[in-house]
């Protein structure tokens, strides 16, 4: 007699979701809401005019930053006043307010150049573009910023000007 091998049918199997549903159901929304989504500013950024527009013939405000010191001023006049660092850091606050005697007796003018030795650093390019840009101004008891010199350009400082009497000597 030949036996034959029984054969077991395959069963159908059920698949239980349900436990993976739940976790979607809690993770997704937990993750939308925790995920943080990058945010980009742009800055627009101009190359220093040499001749100056027509707004800027008679004013041109500008910040020299050297290693030691900011110089605020109009590049047409030379610097209204070199503000020495404190502490070995930047005096911005210092430099946003002569910023703004600038603007209270020029109202018009919406130009400023920043101009940087070679060796500062990026994060005070950054300050000074922020003190630049605007100032703290209170109104009905809320500070607020108001604006200052929202057009920004960027270029090298000149060299420091050399003593003459000092280079006589060393000839």
């Amino acid at each position: 007699m030949k036996r034959r091998h029984l054969r077991k049918r395959p069963q159908e199997v059920e698949i239980h979701i349900t436990a993976f549903l739940n976790l979607m159901v809690v993770l997704i929304p937990f993750l939308l809401i925790t995920a943080v989504f990058s945010q980009v500013a742009v800055l627009d950024l101009f190359v220093p005019d040499e001749q100056g527009s027509t707004e800027q013939s008679t004013v041109q405000a500008r910040i020299v930053i050297r290693k030691q010191h900011l110089e605020v001023g109009n590049a047409n006049t030379g610097p209204l006043e070199i503000i020495t660092n404190k502490n070995n850091n930047y005096d911005f606050e210092t430099a946003n307010q002569r910023l703004q005697d600038i603007k209270t007796k020029h109202p018009a003018i919406r130009h400023i150049t920043l101009l940087l030795e070679d060796d500062v650093d990026y994060e005070s390019l950054i300050h000074a573009m922020d003190h630049a840009r605007y100032f703290n101004k209170t109104i009905n008891g809320q500070k607020i910023k108001a604006e200052l010199f929202p057009a920004i350009s960027i270029g090298s400082a000149p060299p420091l000007a050399v003593d003459k009497a000092k280079e006589g000597g060393n000839q």
